[in-house]
């Protein structure tokens, strides 16, 4: 059961990391926002400090030595693969820990599933935001990673 879990989550993981790759420079600069909201760039950031938080709530320890990117800031591509990866360890030791009772490892109420379950739908829903706004913008990724993303099987 643990390996599916974290099967799971890195093949989330992957899919975030494959639309870092295929998304152009100015496609990461991409919003549709009049306000000042966020960017396709700033929606990734948001992704791995929202991990980051709930590190900092759930397993203290584990969020040691990540930061977060500012509210507004526009990280690289290079900053958004190394902090992703960073926190996406932090969230796998977490689902472990928490999967197997460690002390100081806690998911949601819920169970470990739910847990899980949260961070993929969040992820989820911000990689659909991303791709609109991209969309939108006349960014779009082509046909093959639109399709990628769906693949997990291949993932």
């Amino acid at each position: 059961m643990q390996k599916e879990l974290i099967e799971a989550w890195q093949t989330n993981h992957r899919i975030n990391m494959l639309l870092i790759d295929k998304i152009t420079d100015e496609g990461m600069l991409q919003t549709l926002s009049k306000r000042g909201g966020r960017g396709v760039a700033g929606e990734f950031a948001h992704m791995h400090n929202n991990r980051v938080w709930h590190l900092q709530k759930r397993a203290k320890d584990l969020a040691e030595g990540l930061s977060v990117f500012e509210t507004k800031s526009v990280p690289t591509k290079a900053q958004l693969r190394k902090a992703m990866k960073a926190s996406t360890k932090g969230i796998e030791a977490l689902l472990t820990g928490a999967l197997n009772n460690q002390p100081k490892r806690r998911g949601f109420k819920k169970g470990i599933f739910t847990t899980l379950a949260y961070f993929v739908s969040h992820e989820a829903h911000h990689r659909g935001r991303i791709l609109l706004t991209l969309k939108v913008s006349g960014c779009t990724l082509d046909k093959t990673t639109q399709m990628t993303i769906w693949s997990w099987d291949q993932m």
